[in-house]
């Protein structure tokens, strides 16, 4: 609710500026100017007369408008006490109203009058009192800022600004005269002070009567206004500070353009007396206008609580600024050698840091600006300035020679070159934070670079840049790629490819490839780490690290698909095929790795909120890699799925005479005892050959895919061969399934070395031959009670047959000759 137009607290009109150009007059100053100072002599003669006066005027205009204002104030008091003395009565009214028994008649509680009263009027007169009441505070608020801005601006007006009053002020020509640097100082901290008290208002105005939008932006308005003199008078007084203390100190020219740095002076620690606490001073009063402006800004954004603060500081700031200019002119020499670049800068922030620490931190202290590290701001200025250089002088003159192809290898060249330096130079200065960690530092995640603390920040409001830096960094790792492909040996195993885990080491026996693939793909995410920005992460790591890895996993497709399963090298095939599948398992069990790191799981959750149309359908898609990692695991089972088929087929084709020959199971013979039953001579080339694919295969595969392989294998040896008794048209003699059985026997031996218990894997034919072993009496007792449909898999269950199902089992029963 907006108070009555009377009630508006006044608003100062801005002032012009002392000694105006023509063009910034009023058309009534001209004339009035013209027509009292016509010629030179009225110059002379009448202006100290018109200048007496318009200070009368000036005077008497002042005095009447502060006669005014008191008046106003007394009328406004004398107001507000009548609209209390109205709301004392119209309380003891209600509380009269409230005790007093409105039941008149025994035809109602009240006369009609006193309904209408009660039920209409008054709610209106309490809803005037709110009104009153709010307009009370409104105006008791107004009054309070009133005071305080007129107080600022007094302490603002007095400090000498030439822009701040009216060209005929009698006051703004004699604070001109004021030179005094001390009262200068104690009237801009006054100003400073009245600023935050007038903050600390306005900030519960914001909260509680955010109505009152017209009075924070007429209040703003005018602070702004103040700030516009204060600002620069306070950073000018720094400036010249610093400058009467010697700072920058001064670089030996000759030296540095050599390549030789040596130590410098350092003004801050030699600074002392008088020096030292007037930089102290100024210093504070420095990081309190910051502050000042810091909370302003919050309260603006409506981010009331919210400790919104970075790295930088405008005390800090201004020490790195005159460093820029000087360090410019010997940076312009070293564009083509940029390690020179970083190492001055590296030392100079290293031999400034203890001044910083034992100096500046204290003053930020004083100043109560928590979670601030004067170390912190003070690399991060540095870093800042070097990045600001390199994007203007370097980064656009490649990207400019980037546009020409045929200057495509010397720019690549180049910029891997200056990121390589840029790498190395972000960890160091990121080392000299690190003693300094700040705990209450709002950052962006765990392990991540401390904010502004990396020169990579010039690719933050160029995405073209950043773009053109991903191509450059894939081509060159799709490059390194292929020279490691061309020699053969890179498809070797690796026998120290080995990830050890916190309980256990696994042997992933992945290629030499495979290892110097996700080398090549880390190093291009440790060099994103320090882009401050994490959705500049994300998107060059997916340019990058991603395409790299789409790429390799085509390579090991191809590879695969190349190769066929001809029976009579198996070897060289198993061999060839094994090691895709190892290093498609150990590159995404490295990926699984990273992708659970919580830099990564921050980037996962920063990509889905960026990506609103993304659908989460399971919990692999919080992995950041997600999509690799399940191309991968579909080329490692596809193919383990194809060695399968292929060993049962080549086993199938080998054993087939064995499975349909007659001789060795109907005519068995009668002159030799079980015990020197040999195995069959139509399956000992099978089971040779399976035994050799085996060997070979748990020599080159990973222990993981060769578990799953041989009792993938084992399982469907067990149904064939059982399927195979049933289908066949062999009668088995009491003999012929002794050797069933002998045959049987070699077969688990092939897969003894895998287990203690082969058997345990071949349960149909387990069971296969627990049939062909019933005597007459106990298959017809099987048949009897069997003959109920009902019950045959609880019967089934009850003689031990778990696996078959019953036409299985009635087959293969009937494959026996009964004979006792």
């Amino acid at each position: 609710m907006e108070p009555p137009p009377s009630l508006k607290p006044p608003c100062h009109q801005p002032l012009t500026a002392a000694l105006p150009t023509l063009t910034e007059l009023s058309t009534n100053q001209i004339e009035f100017l013209n027509k009292q100072l016509n010629t030179r002599k009225d110059l002379i003669t009448k202006a100290p007369l018109l200048l007496t006066d318009l200070t009368k005027s000036y005077s008497d205009s002042h005095s009447d408008h502060i006669n005014f204002q008191r008046n106003l104030a007394k009328r406004i008091v004398s107001w507000i006490s009548h609209s209390f003395e109205a709301k004392s009565s119209v309380t003891d009214l209600n509380y009269m109203l409230e005790n007093l028994s409105l039941r008149t008649s025994p035809y109602g509680f009240c006369s009609r009058k006193m309904k209408r009263f009660v039920n209409e009027e008054m709610p209106q007169i309490v809803k005037c009192l709110k009104r009153i009441e709010s307009i009370g505070k409104y105006v008791d608020i107004a009054l309070r800022l009133e005071a305080l801005v007129g107080d600022l601006e007094d302490a603002v007006y007095s400090t000498g600004d030439l822009h701040a009053r009216n060209m005929f002020s009698a006051k703004h020509l004699t604070s001109l005269i004021s030179t005094d640097f001390g009262l200068k100082q104690e009237r801009l901290v006054r100003a400073i002070q009245v600023m935050n008290n007038i903050e600390d208002i306005l900030v519960d105005v914001a909260k509680f009567h955010p109505q009152w939008s017209h009075l924070l932006q007429s209040i703003d308005v005018r602070v702004d206004k103040s700030l516009v003199v204060v600002r620069p008078q306070i950073l000018a007084d720094y400036r010249a500070l610093l400058a009467s203390l010697g700072w920058p100190p001064k670089l030996l020219t000759s030296k540095v353009d050599s390549g030789e740095i040596t130590s410098l002076p350092n003004p801050l620690v030699l600074m002392e007396g008088n020096k030292r606490k007037k930089f102290s001073e100024s210093f504070l009063d420095v990081c309190a206008l910051e502050h000042l402006q810091t909370r302003r800004q919050n309260r603006q954004c409506n981010m009331f609580g919210q400790n919104e603060c970075t790295t930088r500081l405008w005390a800090i700031d201004e020490l790195v600024s005159p460093f820029a200019s000087r360090l410019e002119y010997h940076f312009s020499k070293w564009v083509e050698q940029p390690e020179f670049i970083f190492a001055l800068v590296y030392k100079i922030t290293k031999d400034f840091i203890v001044g910083v620490d034992d100096v500046l931190q204290p003053l930020i202290d004083r100043a109560r600006l928590a979670s601030y590290s004067a170390r912190e701001a003070w690399v991060s200025a540095m870093v800042q300035m070097l990045s600001g250089f390199l994007s203007k002088s370097v980064v656009s003159v490649l990207v400019e020679r980037y546009k020409n192809k045929d200057m495509y290898v010397e720019v690549a060249s180049s910029w891997l070159y200056l990121m390589d330096h840029i790498v190395v130079f972000d960890k160091r200065m990121q080392s000299l934070v690190s003693s300094e960690i700040n705990f209450f530092l709002k950052s962006e995640g765990h392990n991540e670079p401390s904010i502004g603390v990396s020169v990579l920040t010039m690719f933050c409001g160029r995405p073209d840049w950043l773009k053109i830096w991903a191509k450059i960094e894939l081509k060159d790792a799709i490059k390194k790629l292929k020279l490691d492909l061309k020699d053969e040996r890179a498809w070797s195993l690796d026998k120290e490819s080995g990830v050890n885990f916190q309980h256990s080491a696994i042997d992933y026996k992945a290629p030499l490839v495979a290892k110097s693939a996700i080398k090549i793909a880390w190093e291009m995410i440790e060099r994103c780490q320090s882009l401050p920005d994490i959705l500049l992460r994300v998107r060059f790591i997916k340019s990058t690290t991603g395409k790299f890895l789409w790429y390799l996993l085509n390579v090991l497709v191809l590879r695969c698909k190349n190769t066929e399963f001809p029976l009579d090298y198996a070897d060289n095939v198993l061999i060839k095929v094994c090691g895709s599948i190892n290093a498609a398992r150990y590159i995404a069990s490295k990926l699984q790795e990273w992708s659970d790191d919580v830099n990564f799981l921050e980037m996962t959750v920063a990509e889905k909120k960026l990506d609103v149309n993304r659908n989460d359908n399971s919990a692999d898609d919080n992995m950041f890699f997600a999509e690799e990692v399940k191309c991968l695991t579909e080329l490692e089972t596809n193919w383990l799925m194809d060695i399968i088929t292929a060993l049962l087929h080549h086993f199938e084709a080998l054993s087939w005479e064995y499975l349909q020959h007659t001789q060795h199971f109907e005519h068995g013979r009668e002159n030799f005892t079980s015990a020197a039953i040999s195995v069959s001579s139509d399956i000992v080339e099978a089971l040779d050959t399976l035994k050799t694919e085996l060997n070979t295969l748990m020599s080159c595969l990973n222990p993981q895919d060769f578990l799953d392989l041989w009792r993938s294998v084992a399982n469907g040896l067990d149904h064939f061969i059982s399927s195979s008794i049933a289908t066949s048209d062999v009668r088995y003699s009491r003999k012929g399934i002794d050797q069933f059985e002998a045959d049987m026997q070699a077969l688990l031996f092939v897969f003894r070395p895998f287990c203690a218990r082969p058997e345990a894997f071949f349960p149909c034919i387990k069971e296969a031959l627990r049939l062909l072993k019933m005597s007459r009496e106990e298959i017809n007792h099987f048949q009897v009670i069997s003959s109920n449909v009902l019950n045959r898999t609880k019967i089934l269950s009850s003689v031990g047959i778990l696996h078959l199902t019953y036409d299985l089992v009635d087959k293969i029963l009937m494959k026996s000759e009964f004979k006792s």
